[in-house]
């Protein structure tokens, strides 16, 4: 996101007298005449709070010539290298901070096969608007502990589709010197000669790739061609520190997706023979044949049909060796990319079938070079029968709570299983990737001779959420509760034990919680993404600390936002997503539509006064005194407000933060102060106070004397250390931060794809005077950049069948769904919804309704909210696709089982918002 124009405010002598006058102000005086010196800095130990892993994984890289030295990339959470001693991961991207924060998407990675020491990353996050910075090649030598960095005169996206394709970084096995990569956006195929230090576009590469997702999409995410998706050595071709002759790259093509050179890369060919009609998702030489995996679309979602295919590279003859080809229709509804051979027998490789999402992942072996297969399970609907064990005691919230219907199982075998590699030292071990972890086995070859494969999470050490708010109360079993994106939330009783998922209600998101400050025990959060059918709703409530839950009372269509509990847990302030502010008179109980306090204004409870809110909305921030019925305007003008807290202790206390700086009120958000050495502000929080003092130790992530990062005051801001430092800054964190109340100088910090992350400070003060509770605010510094949250990500399959749609308007606007069933099997099917903007003015959101006539059940559906009651469906907007341009389109997909028969449901309705 580019960054944020930054706001200024007069200051004044004049403040007095527009507050006598009844108009709305906010004091921006800068207490303390002269500059400050820069904040000093203290020495913190950092660690993860384990969730252990929670997205998605693209790809796994074996280093070929050095036992144990594995590699994983992330899609937002940056890169890891495998610490075979400890069984876990270590982090490597950890130094990149606010400026560069792309550079945690990792596109592809390549590790050295001749100087193992060196390693290679292609980072960035977007192709479109919501990454500002163009893409890098990242180079180490010294196994990714430190870094260098070439930026590229394009973008990079880690976070696009097409991402799990690869690897599109490749090194020369004979002259390491040489590297390609395959770009994305028409940029072609590159390469260095010296080690990724200078890069140069292949001018005669002969095709850039044509694939694009969805040319039509609106929110241009899916719109760019995914471009040169893989490279391959054929090392047998070269000589020690000569290039090697043959080299083979695929292509976003449907009609051309593999070319070749035989001469070093002085002139490249279409390779004659091969198969059209699919994208080659990755490519592998061994024993004398090149091997590819192919889709009919790009994933990581989608993917309806595909083949595998070997080609001679003697003969250059193809031969189809799909475990199930893309002709038999009745069986083939997934496309094929993960794949590995084993080094130590060439005739033994696994695939894939990386989009079947019912009833599960396909993961097969053969022995014989492809030309029989064994499969992990093997199915007939509705029987299945495992050849695996898979045990997440380790990782309990995998199974995700669910009780599934045979033949589906939980905990999953996966789903975006598009990285999977064999050890090249060990025939016995592989790891793959999905959409939440990596699973691994020590024992794979049990399969080949009718045993069954031990699997387990090998996943310790690499966090991967995005952190949406965390919470700390000051008594009770657990230190800190999150609420994160995609797998819910967490209670944490110990920070190094992997707990298991909020759960009754369950929902994917949990945007916001709190707890009531003088009756800890009491906790309310909300979220988005809940499983109604079984009724439940997107707010849960718990009376012991977040051990049990249970569905509160919610809004007709309520979800998201943020929600703010009352000082003794008695009453409920809920600001949703897209439904207004509403308050309840009782812990769970129903809510009533507050005035005053605008739609999707952040919330928060004054944490003694128990009839006392606050909202937040566009630079100016609201006052309830009457238990949330009635807001009224208070200060203004503070800028971009990221967040805002009530301080325990002292009523009428606010901090926050903003895109202007760090704020301070204490008369209850009539004015503010602003601290002149903030010059803008992500995220505030507060823990135990010092030894001596009675004021809270105040946290923020902030750029104070013109360095963004982590500080911790004292003194209620008269003075400012930094905690993190260079090597510790987890890209755009900081939007949830909270100090522990219970132990002096431990802060805990969200991130945006590298999980929770806490540090402790290794210097405890002596014991002093309090402080006073005045701020002493001192010199201004520059602002810096405000990217956003990644969004979320959609599939979008293609159609098959086209039912009806229903204009609905609404208020000038007015939008056409259409329900789509695109691919079917015994007792399931997969289905798309397509909503239109039919109107000439842009929405700002859509609602679906519908009913189905045959005991149809929708049991996962992306790209939209859904409720289902019975036979009616409500499918609502994301957050970031509501907002449709006149034509516009949002396309959510969903998995759904049947019974006996599939009609499409009609009348199908649309409501645009």
């Amino acid at each position: 996101m580019p960054t944020r124009a930054r706001r200024t405010r007069t200051i004044a002598g004049a403040v007095a007298a527009t507050l006598a006058a009844g108009a709305l102000a906010v004091v921006t005086q800068l207490a303390g005449g002269t500059p400050a010196l820069a904040a000093a800095s203290e020495p913190y130990t950092w660690k993860n709070v384990r969730i252990d892993g929670g997205g998605f994984v693209p790809g796994i890289i074996f280093n070929p010539t050095e036992q144990n030295l594995i590699y994983a990339r992330t899609d937002i959470g940056g890169a890891y290298r495998w610490n075979q001693s400890t069984s876990s991961w270590t982090p490597l991207l950890d130094w990149a901070g606010w400026d560069n924060w792309n550079y945690n998407g990792v596109l592809s990675l390549a590790t050295d096969p001749v100087q193992t020491n060196k390693v290679y990353a292609a980072v960035g996050m977007y192709l479109n608007s919501w990454d500002p910075n163009n893409g890098a090649i990242l180079r180490s030598s010294d196994k990714g502990a430190t870094w260098a960095a070439t930026t590229l005169p394009f973008k990079v996206g880690g976070n696009m589709p097409g991402r799990g394709m690869g690897e599109r970084l490749a090194i020369d096995p004979n002259k390491n010197s040489t590297l390609y990569f395959g770009t994305e956006a028409g940029n072609g195929l590159w390469r260095s000669t010296d080690s990724g230090v200078t890069w140069a576009k292949v001018t005669n590469f002969p095709n850039v790739g044509n694939y694009v997702q969805d040319a039509a999409d609106t929110n241009q995410y899916l719109t760019f061609n995914q471009g040169v998706v893989w490279v391959a050595f054929d090392k047998s071709t070269g000589t020690a520190g000569n290039t090697t002759q043959a080299i083979y790259v695929g292509v976003a093509d449907l009609q051309n997706t593999v070319y070749r050179s035989l001469n070093g890369g002085t002139s490249w060919e279409r390779v004659a023979g091969q198969p059209t009609g699919f994208l080659a998702h990755q490519g592998e030489i061994a024993g004398g044949y090149l091997y590819i995996t192919t889709s009919d679309k790009g994933g990581p979602y989608d993917g309806g049909h595909g083949d595998v295919w070997k080609m001679q590279l003697s003969t250059g003859t193809w031969t189809q060796i799909s475990p199930v080809p893309s002709t038999d229709t009745n069986n083939n509804w997934f496309g094929y990319s993960g794949l590995s051979v084993d080094k130590q027998n060439p005739n033994t490789l696994m695939v894939t079938g990386y989009s079947s999402w019912y009833p599960d992942t396909f993961i097969w072996r053969s022995t014989d070079g492809g030309a029989t297969w064994k499969q992990f399970y093997d199915y007939a609907w509705p029987n299945r029968t495992n050849k695996y064990t898979l045990n997440i005691s380790g990782v309990p919230w995998l199974d995700f709570n669910e009780q599934k219907s045979a033949p589906e199982q939980s905990p999953k075998l996966g789903w975006m299983t598009e990285a999977l590699e064999i050890d090249p030292f060990n025939s016995n071990r592989m790891m793959f990737g999905t959409g939440a972890t990596i699973y691994g086995t020590t024992n794979v070859t049990a399969l080949d001779t009718g045993g069954t494969v031990a699997l387990t999470p090998m996943i310790k050490g690499l966090e991967e959420t995005a952190v949406l708010d965390l919470i700390s109360p000051p008594t009770g079993a657990a230190p800190l509760i999150s609420g994160v994106g995609d797998i819910g939330g967490f209670r944490h009783t110990d920070l190094t034990v992997v707990p298991d998922m909020f759960d009754m209600p369950y929902f994917g998101s949990t945007n916001s919680l709190d707890y009531a400050e003088l009756n800890p025990s009491y906790v309310v959060r909300v979220g988005k993404g809940a499983r109604t059918a079984n009724g439940q709703t997107n707010i849960g409530v718990s009376s012991d600390g977040g051990a049990n839950w249970w569905s509160g009372s919610s809004p007709s269509g309520a979800q998201g936002g943020t929600v703010a509990l009352n000082a003794n847990g008695t009453r409920v302030v809920w600001s949703t997503e897209a439904n207004g502010v509403f308050y309840a008179t009782s812990f769970g109980g129903s809510f009533t539509q507050a005035t005053g306090a605008p739609a999707t204004a952040k919330v928060e409870a004054d944490r003694v006064n128990a009839n006392k809110f606050y909202a937040a909305y566009n630079g100016t921030v609201y006052v309830s005194t009457n238990g949330g019925q009635t807001f009224t305007a208070a200060a203004s003008g503070l800028g971009v407000i990221a967040g805002f807290k009530a301080i325990p202790g002292v009523e009428g206390e606010l901090w926050l933060a903003s895109d202007t700086g760090l704020y301070r009120s204490t008369n209850s958000g009539t004015s503010f102060t602003k601290f002149a050495a903030s010059a803008s502000a992500v995220g505030v929080g507060f823990g135990k106070a010092a030894p001596g003092r009675t004021n809270m130790a105040v946290y923020t992530m902030a750029t104070i004397d013109g360095v963004r990062g982590v500080y911790r005051s004292n003194d209620a801001g008269a003075s400012w250390v930094r905690i993190n430092d260079a090597q510790h800054q987890w890209g755009n964190a900081g939007d949830s931060i909270t100090g522990d109340p219970r132990t002096y100088g431990r802060v805990y910090l969200g991130t945006n794809g590298r999980g929770i992350v806490y540090g402790d400070t290794g210097v405890i003060p002596s014991a002093s005077p309090s402080a006073s509770t005045s701020g002493s605010p001192s010199a201004s510094a520059s602002a810096s950049p405000s990217p956003s949250v990644s969004p979320s990500r959609s599939a979008s399959p293609s159609p098959s069948t086209s039912p009806s749609a229903s204009p609905s308007p609404q208020g000038g606007k007015s939008c056409s769904a259409t329900y789509k069933i695109l691919n079917s099997w015994p007792g399931g099917f997969q289905g798309e919804i397509v909503v239109t903007n039919t109107g000439s003015m842009a929405t700002t959101g859509w609602r679906v309704n519908f009913s189905y006539t045959a005991g149809q059940v929708i049991t996962q559906l992306w790209g939209g909210v859904k409720t289902q009651t019975g036979a009616a469906v409500q499918v609502t907007n994301e957050a970031w696709n509501g907002g449709l341009a006149p034509g516009g389109t949002a396309n959510p997909g969903f998995n759904a089982n049947y019974t006996t028969s599939n009609p499409v449901p009609s009348p199908i309705t649309c409501t645009a918002l």
